[in-house]
């Protein structure tokens, strides 16, 4: 077998696809409160934008209950601002060092329009897998074409690249899956 094909790198990068999938996922905002919602927001602390992850520490006491409990108290107000400020459209309450951040109620309009964006997300990762499914064929026939490997091992290999992107497509399948029960759960 040819060191210019690697089958090892084209399951690599599709499994990029899928793991890029399950961070765009973990930022859609379901009804149950998660850690993984506010860890995006940057803080303007100390003269630089820093992640809130930085100047406090996250929990989830409670299933529509966010808590920030920010280490330094002079802090507090510029944590409190990056979150009214960032566009997760939560109300930061602030006790002392700690910011809570309920989770409102879903209606089934705004479910049924993160499903959407959740099958958006599932599209894209999908393309990305096509994409790189494209270009280990391709690579495989170029290979054949310039006499490196034999047609019986083009069609091996294509063969293991198709199962490769199978595999993964159906795992974005599933992870989309969970999501969208999981956004539909009242």
């Amino acid at each position: 077998m040819s060191a210019d094909f690697d089958l090892n790198d084209i399951k690599r990068r599709m499994a990029g696809a899928v793991s890029s999938l399950k961070s765009d996922l973990a930022g859609l905002r379901t009804g149950r409160a998660s850690a993984s919602l506010v860890e995006p927001v940057q803080v303007d602390a100390y003269g630089a934008s820093m992640p809130i992850t930085q100047l406090a520490t996250i929990s989830v006491p409670e299933p529509r209950l966010i808590s920030v409990q920010v280490w330094d108290r002079g802090m507090v107000s510029a944590v409190e601002k990056a979150i009214r400020e960032s566009d997760l459209g939560l109300n930061p309450q602030t006790e002392g060092q700690v910011i809570r951040l309920r989770i409102p109620e879903m209606t089934e309009q705004r479910r049924k329009e993160l499903v959407k964006v959740a099958h958006k997300y599932a599209e894209e990762a999908r393309i990305a897998v096509r994409h790189v499914r494209r270009d280990g064929l391709d690579q495989l026939k170029k290979l054949e074409k310039d006499g490196t490997i034999g047609q019986d091992d083009e069609k091996r290999q294509a063969d293991l690249v198709q199962k490769a992107t199978d595999e993964h497509v159906s795992e974005i399948d599933g992870v989309l899956a969970a999501k969208e029960k999981e956004i539909m759960q009242v």
